[in-house]
């Protein structure tokens, strides 16, 4: 007896012991274990990553912070004042690359691989079990966005080992794999996207997706056709561009994307006056306070530019960039800051205060994208008409090629009108006649198709894309190598483009710049072996050509 009772109160302890440990455990969870976390609340720190995050472990991950400097190079902006000091100043103005420890030129890479990257993992994993097929969707549609990011502004990349959480070191894989993935990875996005089974709800997508598309799957899904569009346009100059029909899928999936102004995929913030709610380019931020409009867009938008639309004014300048207090619209030269700029013409910065004022006003005076609640496009209709219209162009249709060329530029207009006024002064608001005689100028639109010419196509791109494709206007210029020459202008495709203002950062023997190196809190830190395999430790390694521009 004095034995069971013995067993009856071990067995009571052990229950008792049990029962605490299951509350301690419940109370006190360990940290390093996973947990299953809602991906309804995982969607909207993967979507603030676009462009700027703001986190505890780094912030400003996003296309923000490598804008500011990639911009320079395809001179949308540079640098308001002449200064030397390394990784700022005139160095990107003169096309150079990141030197030292700088982490400078790296953030679209952190985005990836830390502010996106098993962050989508988690949705596709987490998404697939609980069948909530339109955010595994929507997951993969964004690494696939990303795969096409990075490839472009790196080259060299980890692919194969990218989320192998074993590894210390990662090999670089070729970029034509990535390509190949950035395909696969649309291609699934879209079986899930739809799907209609389980759990997926629009209801219950929105919740995640409250700063982007909203919940609105179609426009997911023209987005991964926009991404499927520019991945097989920016192979333009490969043979298979034509022989193997690229041209024709550039058409085909640029025709499946965004198709108007209501498709265009654009970031939103609630501009609660914290980083997290803000848009980088807006003056809570205060990113830009020393970026001044350079004098290459000025002076296309103002018929300055001695080749291409010269004499006409654009209505647009009013919208995109700044006027000086002659009400004229002047710019920086790439590396001089004000040298050659009387004061009258001194540009305001693109919060509308004084040209040497680098500090963000109270008030959201920006326009366009440069405000703190502006929506920031990643993708837009007008694009698509663009991509449209160079790839028919190519192929000999210059009929098509004129249509979508003139669609591009109406769809731009509207844009502008009807989601960007805000801060335009009423007499520069652009009104039905102001448009109808910029599209009827044919030295703007050329009536007969034979006389369209990709250096009008370029051109207006490079225009609607001012301000937020960034990225993707730096992947034109260098298909077109900077300065390739318009066989029916016998001028630059890029009309009086000067890269690097005509001085070149010292590191570039005299070469452009065509890649970014990877990020250094990484890579240089402990990726010596691969970098050394791709000569990412040489000085001009940001001169190398990306694979995508090669023939």
């Amino acid at each position: 007896m004095k034995i069971k009772t013995g067993i009856f109160s071990l067995f009571a302890v052990l229950i008792f012991l049990n029962s605490c440990s299951k509350k301690i455990d419940a109370a006190y969870q360990n940290p390093n274990a996973q947990t299953v976390e809602p991906i309804e609340s995982l969607l909207p720190g993967v979507i603030g990553n676009f462009l700027g995050n703001a986190s505890s472990a780094g912030s400003g991950y996003g296309l923000g912070g490598d804008a500011t400097i990639i911009g320079r190079y395809i001179q949308y902006w540079n640098n308001y004042a002449v200064t030397s000091s390394d990784n700022g100043g005139t160095q990107y103005d003169q096309m150079g690359g990141t030197v030292g420890g700088s982490d400078l030129l790296g953030s679209v890479w952190a985005m990836f691989y830390y502010g996106q990257g098993q962050n989508l993992n988690r949705i596709i994993e987490w998404g697939s079990q609980q069948q909530k097929w339109d955010y595994v969707g929507v997951a993969q549609a964004i690494r696939a966005w990303g795969w096409l990011e990075m490839v472009n502004q790196y080259n060299s990349i980890i692919l194969k080992q990218a989320f192998n959480t074993s590894l210390q070191q990662f090999n670089y894989d070729d970029p034509s794999d990535v390509y190949d993935t950035v395909r696969a990875t649309c291609y699934r996005a879209l079986t899930n996207l739809n799907r209609t089974d389980g759990a997926v709800s629009a209801a219950n997508l929105a919740i995640g997706d409250a700063y982007m598309n909203k919940g609105d799957v179609n426009k997911w899904k023209k987005f991964v056709y926009g991404v499927l569009a520019r991945s097989y346009q920016y192979l333009s100059n490969k043979s298979a561009y034509l022989s193997n029909h690229y041209a024709d899928s550039a058409i085909y999936y640029a025709n499946l994307g965004p198709t108007s102004n209501s498709d265009n995929i654009t970031l939103k913030f609630a501009g609660q006056k914290t980083s997290g709610t803000s848009n980088y380019f807006g003056p809570f931020r205060g990113n830009v306070g020393s970026l001044r409009q350079s004098a290459y867009v000025a002076n296309l938008l103002s018929g300055l530019n001695s080749t291409a639309f010269t004499g006409v004014q654009d209505p647009r300048a009013w919208y995109l960039i700044r006027e000086n207090s002659n009400g004229t619209f002047k710019g920086v030269q790439p590396g001089q800051g004000s040298a050659g700029l009387l004061t009258p013409d001194l540009p305001k910065n693109f919060w509308g205060n004084t040209f040497n004022s680098v500090g963000a006003p109270l008030a959201d005076s920006g326009r366009f994208v440069f405000r703190d609640t502006a929506q920031f496009p990643v993708m837009t209709a007008s694009e698509m008409q663009f991509i449209i219209a160079e790839a028919s162009y190519r192929k000999g249709d210059k009929a098509t090629a004129l249509a979508a060329y003139t669609n591009g530029i109406s769809l731009h207009f509207d844009m502008l009108a009807n989601q960007y006024a805000f801060n335009v002064p009423s007499y520069a608001l652009i009104t039905p006649s102001a448009k109808s005689a910029y599209l009827t100028n044919t030295s703007v639109v050329p009536t007969n198709p034979g006389s369209l010419t990709l250096t009008q196509i370029m051109l207006q791109k490079y225009i609607a894309l001012y301000g937020w494709g960034v990225h993707e206007t730096w992947a034109d210029m260098r298909r077109f190598h900077y300065t390739d020459i318009d066989p029916i202008t016998g001028a630059q495709v890029y009309a009086d483009f000067v890269p690097g203002g005509g001085t070149l950062y010292i590191n570039n023997n005299g070469k452009y710049v065509y890649r970014a190196r990877p990020r250094y809190n990484s890579e240089y830190l402990y990726d010596i072996p691969s970098l050394q395999k791709v000569g990412a430790l040489n000085l001009d390694y940001h001169t190398y050509e990306c694979w995508f521009s090669q023939q």
